[in-house]
């Protein structure tokens, strides 16, 4: 069977009430446990433990061949696990067929029938079980993903994020426990795609169903998601809230994968009161124990672009934390909103300092030398075991 006879086949059986029926009461997370994936020469996924709760937008984030898209198949019955277990509440569905799951999935190709009119695609899945009587649900969903004057077209006469939305009620329609969105915006433009970002949280937070989303771009799941599950390798890296991940990463990968930081080489001095003392080639600098996610030795002094504070050499600069002397500027990126400088320092690093565009100063010259400046709450401290280019993705 071809993967859009797959998908089309799937638009029409995954639905709830062909499968072990959801009762309101109970609680349904779906909870996978030592989920195992392997193929003949490497293994996808790796002993995964994973809760997903009832009614959250869950996104799992990662770069190519991480085992996100494995995970995912896994979960609608697409993939056989090697070993572990699925459950959906206390239903075990590990080894069900994929029609006998309370599952949907929206595919990236969205793999609409090209000869069926929009109300007929979102009806699909009704049909196929023999009910009788779709118009007003077909109608509820329309009106749902905003489309209600569309029902007539056939999806090659839509746009690329109408057609998106057609994929999107024709899952819903099914009423799944769990809906699966496999990059669903991949095949968008920028703009459209992060129109549409908002639109599938509108969505989730109105039908109030569990959505797990995998995808590869991070403004995407940052955007939508109430928890993101960062995966390198078949295992997840970190677990948290959007902000948690992004102030407070534990791994490089992390920390480079999701957005940009300075990694700066550190020798750890020890614990004072609330912080983590640290030496750097320029001096020396603090991190929130809280954020000290080691304790001796080496490590990797962290730093967001957008939390640098730069100023010509010898100004004072706002709200100074760990000042380092001595910078030069040797590159500068104008995108809109920011300037986004690369600073040679004193010891060798270059390092990224984002500033807003507020108009309170002009761009600073290539050339300029400069002093930077950060806040001890904004660093965090990583163990100078882990490469500080992982998570770095190559253009």
């Amino acid at each position: 069977m071809s993967q859009v006879h797959e998908q089309q086949e799937l638009a029409g059986k995954h639905s709830a009430e062909d499968a072990p029926a959801g009762e309101p009461g109970p609680i349904r997370d779906l909870r996978l446990s030592q989920l195992t994936k392997e193929y003949a020469t490497f293994t996808a996924v790796k002993s995964l433990d994973l809760v997903v709760p009832q009614g959250s937008f869950f996104a799992l984030l990662g770069p190519s061949g991480c085992g996100k898209t494995t995970t995912l198949r896994m979960v609608a019955g697409l993939e056989t696990p090697t070993s572990g277990t699925i459950h959906l509440g206390e239903t075990e569905v590990t080894y069900q067929k994929p029609y006998k799951r309370p599952v949907n999935t929206v595919f990236q190709n969205y793999a609409l029938f090209p000869h069926l009119s929009i109300a007929d695609n979102v009806a699909f899945g009704l049909k196929r079980r023999g009910v009788k009587d779709v118009k007003k649900q077909v109608a509820d969903m329309l009106e749902l993903v905003e489309l209600t004057s569309q029902a007539h077209k056939k999806p090659a006469q839509l746009s690329g994020g109408q057609q998106q939305r057609v994929a999107l009620a024709r899952a819903l329609i099914n009423k799944p426990e769990v809906l699966l969105l496999d990059e669903p915006l991949g095949a968008l433009d920028l703009k459209l795609r992060r129109g549409m970002q908002l639109e599938l949280k509108r969505i989730q937070t109105e039908v109030g169903l569990t959505f797990v989303h995998v995808t590869h771009d991070q403004e995407e799941a940052m955007t939508m998601a109430d928890t993101i599950a960062v995966m390198n390798q078949g295992v997840i890296e970190q677990m948290g809230a959007p902000t948690e991940l992004y102030e407070n990463p534990r791994t490089t990968f992390v920390a480079n994968f999701l957005g940009q930081s300075n990694l700066i080489g550190a020798e750890i001095q020890g614990r004072e009161g609330d912080h983590v003392r640290v030496t750097m080639p320029g001096g020396t600098a603090s991190v929130r124990g809280d954020r000290a996610h080691s304790d001796s030795g080496r490590g990797w002094l962290g730093i967001r672009p957008e939390k640098v504070l730069i100023a010509p050499a010898g100004e004072p600069i706002d709200v100074p934390g760990s000042v380092f002397e001595g910078g030069h500027i040797t590159e500068i990126s104008f995108v809109g909103v920011s300037m986004q400088y690369t600073v040679m320092m004193p010891w060798g690093q270059e390092i990224l300092a984002f500033e807003q565009n507020t108009g309170a100063r002009g761009m600073l010259p290539v050339g300029t030398r400069v002093d930077v400046s950060w806040r001890p709450e904004y660093a965090f401290l990583l163990d100078a075991s882990q490469d500080a280019k992982a998570g770095i993705e190559e253009d």
